[in-house]
């Protein structure tokens, strides 16, 4: 039985020295960098309230985002129905000052509206290659240059930090005002995490 009650002694200690995961050296970063109880206080007056709104039912909502290509931070979010396409909100995803847009062949046909909301820019969105009777094998040779990939590619990036370090793979949806202010919280963490080791002080 002292034999026994030894091995669990050991046991317990060893589970005590245990490895680190690999969450929590992130926690310890992202808290360093934006302070967690420091950000719940603020954000705490600001919670929703629980309300009735009826029997209506939603289809479920879209985030489209603004990212600067160099940067690869998210300066723009908007949400929008599912139901919307995504070339209707690309005015709202520009700030003004862009140079070039770039965006997959859901943003085509947009040049007039691109150079309203941010006239010095030049459309580098994708352009349509299958049509009824062919395919346009220039355009499709455009499309897949490295350099449209690439700036693309960074678009992409921000969803995979939010799904994948984050864990919010499915959100709930509970009407376009709070998935909106959801979306905005969440991405502003995700350029927090980008940008993480430039924020915690040194030797954090």
């Amino acid at each position: 039985m002292a034999r026994f009650q030894q091995t669990l002694a050991s046991q317990s200690s060893f589970e005590k020295r245990g490895r680190k995961s690999k969450r929590e050296p992130f926690l310890d970063q992202m808290n360093h960098a934006v302070p967690w109880s420091e950000l719940l206080a603020l954000v705490e007056p600001f919670y929703p309230k629980a309300a009735m709104a009826g029997c209506q039912w939603f289809f479920g909502a879209k985030a489209h985002i603004g990212v600067d290509s160099k940067q690869t931070v998210v300066h723009t979010v908007v949400t929008s129905a599912a139901s919307v396409a995504d070339k209707h909100m690309l005015p709202d995803l520009l700030h003004g000052d862009e140079n070039k847009v770039w965006g997959d062949a859901g943003y085509q046909g947009q040049t007039e509206a691109i150079h309203e909301a941010a006239p010095q820019a030049q459309d580098m969105t994708s352009r349509r290659t299958k049509f009824k009777n062919y395919v346009n094998e220039e355009y499709k040779r455009k499309n897949q240059t490295k350099a449209r990939v690439r700036v693309r590619a960074k678009v992409e990036w921000p969803f995979r930090i939010l799904k994948h370090v984050f864990g919010f793979v499915k959100v709930r949806y509970r009407g376009l005002k709070k998935n909106h202010e959801w979306l905005c919280a969440a991405f502003a963490l995700v350029n927090l995490y980008q940008y993480r080791n430039r924020q915690a002080p040194q030797g954090a």
